[in-house]
């Protein structure tokens, strides 16, 4: 979701800088299921241009036609959309339709929070009622600071509205230890998600990363340089050097940290050859730091290729991080989003 909002905002700002109106719709109530859950947002701009999804497709043009208003009057709405009786959903959704104007200080507030990998937090205030409301708008809380998305919207003046929030953590980023074909495949499926990635290579490896589409960066660090300071709780690891000295040098230079994934490609009896020949040098760490280690890499859904086994390793990266048990959808008990 951080990496959503990232990228409409720069969509935002590129338009507003072109002397575009813009106006913002987010998903803010639901009665029932519905395809994406509240939070979901686009921007639509008066000349027609648009950018984001609330659902699969179905709401958008209703949503094109309803903002018409919102840019000739400058007057937040809500609208709904029944999609019990237009396309088979059993739910109503409720959008918020505002204004949505970027300034200096916001998204200057915006970038250094990412920057700095801070979490930050947004409040819808709206009414389930459809029609134009005063009082109703979207905030920005970036670092003990409030912004209004509506320059006319103040948030002091809420009395009676609902209010929707959410919180937001870093993007979440992925290092990929290896430099090889599998990991240009690693790499585009991961920035379709997107994450932040991060190639680690060894100092030898004659790549540039021109040969990883997607990648944020490259570094080239020894085994002795490498900086773990950023490796947080929204930070997934791979090791798929290809090789058995490096994975090994590797873990050894990754053996004081806690990321929400950690996953080491190969056969389980790789696995097992790597961790023996760690405990060579540190026979004292603890077996939790073991535990954590996903050996080998990825869910069984019978990957054969590099781009397959790509799939395999996201997917179970997105199951430990959202601690969900991978199943069929059919054979899970209630809603899918529970």
């Amino acid at each position: 979701m951080t990496s959503e909002l990232k990228q409409l905002i720069q969509i935002a700002a590129s338009w507003q800088l072109s002397g575009k109106k813009i106006v913002m719709a987010t998903v803010v109530h639901l009665e029932g299921s519905s395809y994406r859950r509240p939070g979901v947002r686009m921007i639509i701009s008066e000349q027609g241009d648009t950018f984001g999804a609330v659902s699969g497709g179905c709401v958008e043009k209703n949503i094109q036609a309803e903002a018409k208003s919102v840019f000739s009057t400058g007057k937040p709405k809500i609208m709904n959309y029944d999609g019990s009786i237009r396309i088979g959903c059993d739910g109503i959704i409720y959008l918020l339709l505002e204004p949505f104007h970027i300034s200096k200080e916001l998204i200057e507030a915006f970038n250094t929070t990412l920057e700095n990998r801070q979490s930050f937090k947004t409040e819808a205030c709206y009414y389930v009622a459809v029609g134009e409301h005063h009082g109703i708008g979207s905030t920005l809380h970036l670092d003990n600071k409030v912004f209004s998305i509506n320059p006319s919207f103040h948030p002091d003046h809420v009395t009676d509205q609902e209010r929707f929030s959410q919180t937001f953590p870093p993007i979440f980023q992925l290092y990929i230890f290896g430099a090889e074909h599998d990991a240009v495949h690693l790499c585009k499926a991961a920035n379709l998600l997107g994450w932040e990635i991060t190639i680690v290579a060894s100092p030898v490896e004659a790549k540039s990363i021109d040969f990883f589409p997607g990648a944020n960066r490259l570094i080239n660090p020894t085994f002795e340089e490498l900086d773990t300071s950023g490796f947080d709780d929204q930070t997934a690891i791979i090791l798929m050097s290809h090789s058995f000295n490096k994975d090994v040098q590797y873990l050894m230079a990754l053996r004081n940290i806690e990321p929400a994934y950690f996953g080491l490609l190969g056969p389980k009896h790789r696995r097992d050859r790597v961790i023996t020949k760690f405990l060579d040098y540190f026979p004292d760490t603890s077996p939790e730091f073991f535990e954590q280690i996903h050996g080998p890499a990825g869910i069984n859904i019978g990957a054969e290729s590099a781009s397959e086994i790509a799939v395999s390793i996201l997917a179970e990266i997105l199951s430990v991080i959202r601690n969900k048990k991978p199943i069929a959808l059919k054979d899970k008990i209630g809603s899918i989003h529970g």
